[in-house]
């Protein structure tokens, strides 16, 4: 099995969500990003959270002991913030860094693990479901010196975009590779079905 260390961007500042939603509680006292650390930790054995320089873990509901990696230039977008961790990470042994996000705790454990039985160091891993290309996105280690090139608030698009012989697609029957938490309103409709999930 190949392997594979997770990053978790929590460095945005989410101003369509009206507040800072990494502290957005669901019904079982979970904070959003907590929740989204959580279904990580169920499948990868290292797990890094991006955050802004400022923040205190513990306030975003971090247990004690989580690994963290600041992002000095978080406010100037998340080409920086997966900058900055990628680069934290590039001296350690995986084949690839797991990309997710700190607002989508919705995707299942069976995804997850099905995209990292596809990983490699030349492969860019992502799931689809229904045609859409979802999260996390997985990079080969060739491409990390790319990913800690960027700037801006692109995210890594560009480099996607310019391997697509490296790509592999995964599908899957899972809408929560595609379920963030951009308004209030999405974290109301699927905080139900994650309790539930995490009482299994």
């Amino acid at each position: 099995m190949p392997t594979v260390t997770a990053l978790i961007l929590a460095a945005g500042f989410g101003s369509r969500f009206g507040s800072d939603k990494r502290i957005a509680r669901l019904p079982d006292d979970r904070t959003l990003l907590r929740a989204s650390l959580d279904r990580a930790r169920a499948v990868f054995g290292d797990v890094h959270v991006v955050l802004r320089p400022e923040d205190d873990p513990a306030a975003l509901g971090l247990p004690a002991g989580c690994p963290v990696i600041r992002c000095a230039e978080a406010v100037q977008g998340m080409g920086h913030s997966l900058a900055a961790g990628v680069g934290a990470l590039s001296t350690g042994p995986a084949d690839a860094i797991a990309v997710l996000l700190g607002d989508m705790p919705w995707i299942a454990e069976a995804s997850l693990r099905a995209l990292v039985e596809q990983a490699g160091a030349g492969h860019i891993v992502f799931p689809l479901y229904q045609g859409q290309r979802g999260h996390p996105v997985l990079f080969g280690r060739v491409f990390w010196p790319e990913l800690q090139a960027l700037v801006g608030d692109e995210g890594a698009r560009a480099v996607l975009q310019a391997h697509c012989a490296a790509w592999v697609s995964v599908e899957v029957d899972d809408p929560g590779v595609l379920r963030d938490v951009d308004m209030p309103a999405a974290l109301t409709r699927r905080s139900s079905s994650l309790q539930g999930e995490s009482r299994g």
